[in-house]
């Protein structure tokens, strides 16, 4: 019923310096803007999914809601959204494991700058069933249009998103059992905890377990972000050039692939490039 993951959603305080931030980041444009309902939104749609940047915007609940949480959390994840080819059961069978799902909404938004319109069927799951991540459904009959790139070495897909969790089992139970991802990898490590990856389309949800952190045991957390490269070493050189902190590539914990930590104009989240060198 889940097919991919359809969008993760950033909130900033400044919407204009995220934007270039991800610019940046992605060499690509965005391939969306809209305002409206509390919020100003820009978005940049990959291969495989899409990056919401989310600002508040004038008076009203949704404006305030999204200011407090900046105010309480700061800047960042706030929000993943999975993609169903049929929403109505999609909703039948969160409520038949207790996840507590909104009643399905229509929604539409129009891009500021070409008016093209966009519409789509959503639910929400309750937080506290889904320990602590906000976790929205969502059927969109047709495809956003990607961003377009600007240079060469731009960022070409998400690999995973990472959710921190003070309960493996638990989290597991969640994505695994639940909500029906596939386990593809589980694997303890006295130095970095616990690593478990669910496939979800073309990506994976990523649930670690870093023992002696303070965490929450009964709330996970939205933690980081993983890119897809083609050249790692030429993707370094580009952000670099355009001032961005980046450290050098090294061999990843995954066999094939090779990393690069970005540690600036990334509106605060953890952020990971990969390159596959071999197929895994």
């Amino acid at each position: 019923m889940i097919t991919g993951l359809d969008h993760i959603v950033v909130l900033v305080r400044d919407l204009g310096a995220a934007e270039a931030a991800y610019q940046i980041l992605f060499a690509r444009t965005p391939a969306w803007r809209n305002s409206g309902d509390g919020a100003d939104r820009v978005l940049f749609t990959l291969d495989n999914m899409t990056l919401e940047l989310m600002a508040p915007s004038g008076e009203g609940a949704t404006a305030d809601r999204i200011r407090n949480v900046i105010a309480q959390q700061g800047e960042g994840l706030a929000s993943l959204c999975f993609r169903s080819n049929d929403i109505d059961r999609m909703h039948r069978r969160l409520e038949r494991l207790s996840l507590k799902p909104e009643p399905v909404a229509e929604a539409d938004s129009q891009d500021t700058e070409t008016g093209a319109t966009l519409s789509w069927k959503r639910t929400r799951a309750a937080t506290d069933a889904t320990r602590g991540v906000r976790l929205f459904f969502l059927e969109l009959p047709r495809e956003r249009p990607l961003s377009v790139r600007t240079e060469v070495a731009s960022i070409t897909a998400m690999d995973h998103v990472v959710v921190a969790t003070g309960d493996p089992e638990r989290a597991a139970a969640l994505y695994g059992a639940r909500l029906g991802l596939d386990m593809r990898f589980d694997r303890s490590h006295p130095d970095w905890g616990r690593l478990m990856f669910f496939r979800c389309g073309d990506l994976v949800v990523e649930i670690v377990h870093r023992p002696g952190k303070d965490l929450d045991a009964a709330r996970d957390r939205l933690w980081g972000l993983s890119w897809r490269v083609a050249d790692a070493e030429a993707t370094r050189a580009r952000l670099a050039a355009a001032g961005v902190e980046v450290f050098e590539v090294r061999t990843g914990r995954k066999p094939g692939t090779r990393v690069l930590t970005v540690r600036s104009g990334t509106c605060g989240i953890p952020t990971l490039l990969v390159e596959r060198t071999a197929a895994v």
